[in-house]
């Protein structure tokens, strides 16, 4: 079984993951996993943190000479904005965030002790896992990529630049939507068997736990409801060169909880970041008076790296289904195991 655990927090010494399950065998490439970790920094309307944090993942354990032991794998990510102590504490939670419920329920005097765990910097540890994993998922042609389609409600790239401008310069921000797609899947990853297994379930999941994302759409999605069973259900096709195959993949890859062959395409929503620099209408959880809500360091707009943690996110969740599906110990365990699979389709 394929899990991971992380920890760390915004302003703290490090942000840590623990990788268990990958099969031994497994060449890691680190300038490919780091790429990955400076794609999550980078899009248009991005705030100053990403100006001090060079993020670089270190692997503590798990692997030698370059290939995965099938032991856990130990993933460090140094934060150089370390001064979690020096912070000044903070009364007045902002609206759209973790911090008064998660005060409420944890008891804190402090939204600080809240937002360093809930902040969107614990996602570097997901990209770091991710990263591990699309490298596992690559030995068997399966990729993972992002497109962002919409900001603000813009579509053009150069209007929605122009969006993001506008929000800057009213310090507020912008929200908007992306695609995340995966190709080279066989079909038969994922279950209709038990709904704790089903495919489309899982990725939404781990998508919607990305702080931010708000929605998650397979296929057509929410445009199902305005059609006819007769135009959306993907009609199936057979040739013997190519077995079993679609014209269209309004099912966006997945049908009962399982990938039918067709790329998996997720689009996914994200709400505009809850810190604004006018800051929203708030309540001292100490002395219990009307405030402005505390505006930390944020980011006009994160659309584009939400995109990034998006694809980590699906590409452990597929990793993790590949391997319950086809198993193995070693990588050359898992790739004969998967060979017979796909021969017999």
């Amino acid at each position: 079984m394929l899990r991971f655990l992380t920890a760390g927090e915004s302003h703290g010494r490090c942000m840590v993951a623990i990788l268990e399950g990958m099969p031994a065998g497994l060449k890691l490439d680190l300038k490919e996993m780091n790429m990955e970790l400076k794609r999550r920094q980078l899009g248009y309307g991005r705030g100053d943190r990403m100006k001090i944090e060079g993020d670089n993942v270190e692997i503590l354990s798990g692997v030698r000479n370059g290939l995965t032991l099938g032991s856990p794998i130990g993933l460090y990510v140094k934060n150089n904005d370390f001064r979690i102590d020096e912070l000044i504490a903070l009364t007045n939670p902002r609206p759209g965030h973790a911090d008064l419920v998660g005060c409420l329920k944890y008891g804190h005097q402090d939204i600080r002790n809240v937002l360093e765990r809930a902040s969107a910097r614990e996602t570097v540890c997901r990209v770091a896992v991710g990263s591990v994993c699309k490298l596992f998922l690559k030995e068997f042609d399966i990729s993972v990529s992002s497109d962002v389609v919409m900001i603000g409600g813009e579509t053009d790239k150069e209007r929605m630049k122009k969006k993001i401008d506008a929000a800057r310069k009213h310090l507020d921000t912008v929200g908007g939507s992306f695609t995340v797609t995966a190709k080279g899947l066989p079909p038969g990853i994922g279950s209709y068997a038990a709904a704790d297994r089903r495919l489309n379930a899982l990725l939404a999941g781990a998508v919607m736990s990305i702080p931010a994302i708000k929605a998650v759409e397979v296929g057509l999605g929410v445009a199902y409801a305005h059609a006819l069973g007769s135009r959306v259900h993907d009609a199936i096709y057979y040739t013997k060169d190519k077995g079993y195959f679609r014209r269209t993949n309004h099912a966006g890859g997945i049908e009962g909880g399982m990938t039918n062959g067709e790329p998996v395409v997720l689009r996914c929503t994200m709400k505009p970041i809850a810190t604004i620099g006018k800051p929203l209408e708030s309540v001292d959880i100490v002395t219990k008076k009307a405030v402005k809500a505390a505006v930390e360091r944020y980011d006009t707009c994160a659309v584009e790296a939400a995109a990034v943690v998006a694809e980590s996110a699906v590409a452990i969740v597929l990793a993790q289904a590949f391997l319950e599906k086809f198993g193995g110990d070693s990588i050359t365990e898992t790739r004969r195991n998967y060979k017979g699979y796909t021969r017999s389709l």
